[in-house]
């Protein structure tokens, strides 16, 4: 079985951030982790990508959005532009509009905590 992949789309260097937490849960989870952030060279040993149409799988497993409504409404494109099986809207950043244009956009959608969703709390990486 091959392994599950992830882009936390929103991925911090700063430990205390839910988009660093995310990354830290997928990869215990046996997850590969793909960090997409503006500028980061990578966050926690892994690779950053500046975006999610960058990432060199041609399909993943799961895209976990950590970003402001307003900004992640901007990048749901280029998720659609990928072949995602599902996409997490983490806590805080949703809105009626963007959960709409997901829907619109054919994404299968899940609004929830990505790292509950593993069986995990975000308090053990504290």
């Amino acid at each position: 079985m091959s392994q599950p992949t992830v882009a936390v789309i929103g991925a911090s260097a700063d430990r205390r951030k839910f988009g660093n937490k995310a990354v830290r849960a997928f990869a215990a989870c046996g997850y590969r982790v793909f960090p997409i952030h503006p500028t980061a060279p990578e966050i926690e040993g892994h690779s950053a990508y500046r975006s999610v149409v960058d990432v060199p799988v041609e399909r993943l497993d799961r895209v976990s959005l950590y970003l402001p409504p307003q900004i992640g409404i901007a990048v749901l494109d280029e998720i659609a532009r990928k072949a995602v099986a599902e996409l997490w809207v983490n806590p805080g950043a949703e809105s009626d509009a963007l959960l709409e244009k997901a829907e619109r956009l054919g994404l299968n959608t899940i609004f929830a905590c990505s790292i509950v969703g593993l069986g995990m709390s975000p308090s053990e990486f504290e």
